[in-house]
């Protein structure tokens, strides 16, 4: 099982930063209270100074939405919706603390983190331009296809992990309370993007080790290695 992003969209996006980790062991019972309060704390500090839209890491997946043919403030990549509702309710929504732990983080980096429960993917994850045979299960259940050219996070069963990009996961693949096994990706185009994601891939990974003593495989992708053995 491997995850990578497909050369075409590499050849499209020649910026773009991911950072992936593989994360086992996963448990509903981690305590993060006190990594959530410092991430929220950090983007609470940044928000007091500069709006959602004009942090360099959201304008940067403006730009890339923009590119994709997709209107910037109507499909918004997963942080800046984050960021949007956390600045409008002062607080993050309590998932899991997996979740919880990675909302938090992306709000402090306004960079999209993306957790998928490996036990739901097929062979591989890519991220690729879709043909449009692709199924993509909401949380609410209802089954779509995503658009033929779209970018998606699509597996090797014709699943749709994510549609656009960035802006909307999958509910097939969330991590639920019976979640052990999970691949983190996040992923950026801005100026100090390759900085940024490996001090956000690290962040995860040390926190993941205080909280649940697990030890992340991580790395930091690029075009000439693109594939991340999970």
């Amino acid at each position: 099982m491997y995850f990578q992003h497909s050369s075409e969209v590499w050849r499209d996006f020649p910026e773009l930063v991911p950072g992936v980790l593989v994360a086992d062991g996963i448990r509903r019972d981690a305590v993060v209270d006190r990594q959530v309060a410092t991430f929220s704390a950090i983007a609470h500090s940044r928000l007091a100074t500069t709006s959602v839209g004009e942090l360099p890491e959201i304008q940067a997946w403006r730009r890339a939405f923009s590119r994709m043919g997709l209107k910037p403030t109507q499909y918004r990549c997963a942080s800046e919706s984050l960021l949007r509702r956390f600045k409008k309710d002062e607080l993050l929504p309590r998932i899991h603390p997996l979740i919880d732990l990675c909302n938090a983080i992306s709000v402090a980096f306004a960079t999209p983190v993306a957790v998928f429960d490996m036990s739901k993917i097929v062979d591989y994850l890519e991220v690729r331009y879709a043909t449009g045979d692709e199924t993509y299960l909401t949380f609410a259940g209802e089954v779509e296809h995503p658009d033929v050219a779209e970018v998606i996070f699509a597996d090797a069963a014709g699943r749709a992990h994510a549609r656009r990009w960035t802006n909307r996961q999958s509910g097939y693949s969330a991590v639920r309370d019976t979640t052990t096994k999970v691949v983190i990706v996040a992923e950026a185009m801005h100026g100090s993007a390759r900085e940024d994601i490996q001090r956000l891939t690290d962040t995860i990974a040390d926190e993941l080790t205080a909280c649940s003593s697990i030890t992340p495989k991580s790395a930091i992708l690029n075009n000439s290695a693109a594939r991340f053995e999970l």
